[in-house]
């Protein structure tokens, strides 16, 4: 009796999960918008010029194509549109798996022909390229990894012939100010730094304009005071909200099929056993994730500023999809498909959620700011780029 009442209840148990796996795969790739009225698709080519555009790439280091990869012809098309009134932001993660290796690595040739298929289109834009490291751009944040930065930093700013063109320079956790246009500033910070293992640079010695972690929050909440008159843009690596993996939130498949994390073909179900890895990336976290005690306490530290402060915006990658969060006046952005996704939950403090290859863009306007998502369409050539669109101001 008690051996064909569990037998029923496992049996069950696994239709459900059968149905739920289907019934989220479904839905699964789907936008998500928390108004409807913000779904507005729209082409490049009938948007009203903006003052300055900016473009928000994140974690573009699989792309290997220049010519025919579609995030880099979508790139190319908001080129055009921007000009030179347009500044591209990388925000990390620019070469997988570990960064830019030394010379003689025999992973050396396949992470240039990752980097330089990025340099090829970025060479080509008549306006400002900035790049910001990534925890794979310091080889998975492990020990040695401050040298896989400095290789990195010095083959982007020599191809690009520009000093400023990743920032914060030498590894420093920032913050580092830049004008992109009257009334318009953007601000770096080198969130890594918070997470590295080993060698984290910080002082004179190494060029930094801190001392310290008090000092950097110091240094940052005078750039935000000083600039409250202006629209204030802060780009980074690591997300202050996200409804992903980084921030604890996993589907079905991850749960019961927990092997997939290693490698996608190994589809050994694991039901129950298998919720253990996400429930330790959710409570515990690896050295990437929220949860982790070295990233939970520097956003804790960065959102206690902030909130202090209306209309900020937030941009960072790391997240392999398309995110926005309205918090407390703020916005927060997680824009890291330039060349993978992964699953994003719908719903929570989210206003727009899409796991598809894609980037926002922010468009400012004399009296106006607009947030925008651009997607490329896999399979068809003309269609609207834009399947996103806020007025944050």
């Amino acid at each position: 009796m008690l051996y064909n009442t569990l037998l029923i209840l496992f049996i069950l148990i696994c239709l459900g999960l059968v149905i739920a796996y289907f019934r989220e795969s479904k839905h699964r790739r789907q936008p998500y918008f928390k108004f409807p009225a913000e779904a507005q698709p729209a082409s490049l080519s009938n948007l009203a010029k903006p003052i300055h555009s900016v473009a928000l790439i994140g974690d573009p280091g699989n792309i290997t194509d220049s010519e025919n990869d579609p995030i880099m012809k979508l790139l190319r098309r908001w080129m055009t549109f921007a000009g030179e009134a347009g500044t591209i932001i990388i925000l990390g993660d620019n070469i997988y798996p570990k960064g830019l290796p030394a010379k003689d690595d025999y992973k050396r040739a396949n992470a240039e022909l990752k980097i330089n298929a990025q340099l090829q289109v970025l060479n080509e834009h008549k306006g400002r390229t900035i790049y910001l490291s990534g925890n794979h751009d310091w080889n998975r944040g492990r020990k040695n990894g401050f040298s896989y930065l400095m290789r990195q930093q010095d083959y982007i700013t020599n191809y690009l012939q520009d000093a400023e063109s990743y920032l914060p320079l030498n590894g420093c956790p920032g913050p580092v100010s830049v004008e992109l246009t009257p009334g318009l500033q953007l601000i770096i910070i080198n969130t890594q730094w918070w997470v590295q293992r080993g060698l984290r640079p910080i002082g004179k010695q190494y060029g930094c304009t801190v001392d310290t972690e008090e000092d950097f929050f110091k240094e940052l909440k005078a750039l935000l005071d000083a600039n409250k008159e202006k629209q204030v843009l802060i780009a980074a690596h690591h997300p202050l909200y996200s409804n992903a993996q980084h921030g604890g939130k996993f589907n079905l498949k991850q749960h019961v099929f927990p092997l997939t994390a290693a490698n996608k073909r190994f589809l050994i179900p694991l039901p129950v056993a298998g919720s253990i890895y996400p429930m330790y990336r959710k409570y515990i976290g690896a050295y990437e994730d929220m949860s982790h005690p070295r990233y939970r306490h520097m956003r804790r530290q960065l959102l206690t500023l902030l909130h202090q402060y209306n209309n900020l915006i937030y941009a960072a990658g790391h997240d392999h999809n398309l995110q926005y969060f309205p918090v407390k006046g703020n916005h927060y952005l997680v824009s890291g498909s330039a060349s993978k996704t992964t699953f994003v939950k719908k719903g929570g403090k989210a206003a727009f959620t899409h796991e598809h290859r894609g980037f926002f863009t922010i468009d400012f306007y004399e009296k106006e700011v607009w947030l925008r998502a651009l997607e490329p369409n896999l399979l068809l050539e003309n269609h609207p780029e834009v399947v996103y669109q806020r007025k944050l101001v």
